[in-house]
C-alpha cells in the first residue's frame, strides 16, 4: 500500500511538473513567439541580415522594394540610389534595420498560422519617406558626402533621409575603381555618423544661456577678432565690434561666444548637453543613432571656449540634432522621429506608427526667444529669398577638422509654418563653409517638401 501511494505521489508530482512546464512554454510563446520565428538571420524571413518578405513603399503607395521573389528594386536608378541607406543591398553589406525590426509583421506572422498569410494578399510596409524629396536631396548633394534629413516635427514622420555617396544596386559599381569617391559607401550617415558639429553647435550654447544666465539678452560682448586665454587665441574672420548676443549668433562670432562660455561656465555648460540629449543615441524603429561627444573633463581655458563654438572634441550624430531642431521649433517638447508609418498583412493592419514625445528640455519661454534669434538669423543673413513660401529659422556652421582637410559644412533649423513643421540638418562632408554650402541644397529641399505637403 506504501508502495502505490509512493507511486501515486510520483506520478502526480511528474504531472503537476509536466503541466507547469506547459504553463510556462505557453505563456513564454504568447509573450516571445513574434520574435523566435523573427530572429535576425532566420533565412526564412531573412537576406542576411536584412528583411526578406513583403513589400516596401513610400508614404505615397510607390514600390520601393519588393521582397515577394528576391529582391526587385524601383523602376527608377535615383529612387534606387536615394533609398538604399534604408532598404539595403542584396548583399546586407548595407543593413537596413528601421524595416528588419517590422519582419514578423510583414511574413504575416500570428500565433495561430505561423509566419505565412494564407489570404494570398501579401504583407506590405508604408514607410514615411517621399521618393520626391528623397531624390531631390540626392540630386542636390551632387555626388558629394553627407546627409540631408527632414522629419516632421508635429508627427515624427522623416521626410526625407539621405546619404551620400550611395550606388545603385541594380547596378553596382568597381568601388575599387575610385575608392575616394565611394568611402564608407555602406554607412548609413544619418544615422550611424557623428560629426564636429562647427557653429551650429551654438545653438546648444545659447540655450543655456537664455536659461541660465540672468540678464543675458541685455548683455554685449565686444570682438576684436581674437580674444586671448593664457596666450592662446579664439579668433573670428573679422572684428564684429560690440553685439549682443542675438547679434553674436547671427554673426557667428568666436570671440563672443567664447565670452558667453564664461559666463555659462563648465559646470552649467555640461548639464545642459546632458538635459538637451543632443550627444545622447536616439533610437526609433528599432535601431540607436550613433552618439555624440562633449568632453571638457581636461579642457584648458581656450579649448572649453572652443567647445562651446562646436569645435574642440564637439561631435553630434544628424538624426539626434534634427530632433533638438524639432524640439526648439516646438516650443521645447517635440516629438521622436519614425520611419514606418504602418504594416498591413491581408487586408488587416498590423502595426501603425503613433507620435512619441521627447519630453521637455527648454521652457516655453527659452524656445520662443530662441526661435527669434534663429529666425533673424535668416530674414538678416541667410535670406527668405532662398526659402519662398517658408518662414526658416536655422544656423550654418562650418566644421573645422584639422590636418589640413577641407572644412565640413553644416546646417541646421526649422520651418515655423504652421502648415509646413519640418525640421532639418544637412551635412556636407569637406564641404567649406556652412551656408555657401548647406543654402542652395536645403533650398531645393524644403521646395520639394512643401510640394509634396500641398499635394502637388
Amino acid at each position: 500500500m506504501n508502495r502505490v501511494t509512493k507511486r501515486t505521489w510520483l506520478m502526480g508530482a511528474f504531472l503537476l511538473i509536466l503541466f507547469l512546464g506547459m504553463v510556462f512554454f505557453l505563456a513564454e510563446y504568447a509573450v516571445e513567439c513574434e520574435q523566435w520565428v523573427s530572429f535576425p538571420g532566420s533565412p526564412h524571413l531573412y537576406n542576411g541580415v536584412n528583411a526578406g518578405t513583403g513589400i516596401l513603399t513610400d508614404r505615397d503607395g510607390n514600390t520601393l522594394l519588393d521582397l515577394s521573389n528576391g529582391r526587385t528594386y524601383a523602376e527608377n536608378e535615383t529612387t534606387r540610389k536615394s533609398t538604399l541607406h534604408w532598404l539595403g543591398d542584396r548583399k546586407s553589406y548595407i543593413q537596413a534595420g528601421a524595416v528588419a525590426h517590422y519582419t514578423a509583421q510583414l511574413a504575416g506572422f500570428d500565433p495561430v498560422n505561423g509566419v505565412f498569410d494564407n489570404t494570398g494578399e501579401g504583407a506590405h510596409a508604408r514607410l514615411t519617406l517621399s521618393t520626391q524629396v528623397q531624390n531631390t536631396a540626392y540630386e542636390a548633394l551632387a555626388g558629394r558626402k553627407g546627409t540631408v534629413a527632414v522629419y516632421n516635427y508635429r508627427t515624427g514622420e522623416i521626410l526625407c533621409a539621405v546619404t551620400s555617396p550611395s550606388y545603385d544596386p541594380d547596378n553596382v559599381p568597381d568601388f575599387s575603381s575610385d575608392e575616394e569617391a565611394y568611402g564608407g559607401v555602406y554607412l548609413n550617415r544619418f544615422l550611424q555618423s557623428a560629426y564636429v558639429p562647427g557653429s551650429i553647435f551654438k545653438i546648444v550654447t545659447t540655450a543655456a544661456a537664455l536659461d541660465c544666465v540672468p540678464g543675458i539678452e541685455k548683455m554685449t560682448f565686444t570682438c576684436t577678432g581674437r580674444r586671448e586665454y593664457d596666450g592662446e587665441d579664439v579668433t573670428c574672420e573679422k572684428a564684429h565690434g560690440t553685439q549682443t548676443l542675438k547679434e553674436a549668433l547671427q554673426h557667428s562670432c568666436n570671440c563672443a561666444f567664447a565670452q558667453v562660455a564664461e559666463k555659462v561656465g563648465r559646470k552649467n555648460m555640461k548639464a545642459y548637453v546632458e538635459k538637451f540629449g543632443v550627444t545622447k543615441p536616439i533610437s526609433f524603429d528599432g535601431v540607436t543613432s550613433a552618439a555624440g561627444n562633449y568632453n571638457i573633463e581636461d579642457a584648458g581655458i581656450v579649448s572649453f571656449a572652443w567647445s562651446c563654438i562646436g569645435q574642440h572634441t564637439d561631435l553630434i550624430n544628424p538624426a539626434r540634432y534634427m530632433t533638438f531642431m524639432g524640439q526648439i521649433a516646438s516650443g521645447g517638447e517635440g516629438v521622436e522621429p519614425y520611419l514606418v508609418s504602418e504594416v498591413w498583412s491581408g487586408g488587416e493592419q498590423t502595426y501603425g506608427a503613433e507620435p512619441v514625445k521627447t519630453g521637455r528640455i527648454l521652457t516655453q519661454e527659452v524656445a520662443e526667444t530662441l526661435r527669434g534669434y534663429m529666425r533673424n538669423n535668416v530674414s538678416s543673413g541667410y535670406g527668405d529669398g532662398n526659402f519662398p513660401g517658408l518662414r526658416v529659422c536655422a544656423k550654418s556652421g562650418t566644421s573645422q577638422l584639422g590636418g589640413g582637410q577641407k572644412s565640413n559644412a553644416t546646417f541646421a533649423g526649422f520651418v515655423e509654418n504652421e502648415e509646413y513643421p519640418l525640421a532639418f540638418v544637412v551635412v556636407v562632408e569637406n564641404g567649406g563653409y556652412g551656408s555657401h554650402t548647406c543654402v542652395p541644397v536645403l533650398s531645393r529641399v524644403l521646395a520639394s517638401c512643401k510640394q509634396v505637403m500641398d499635394g502637388q
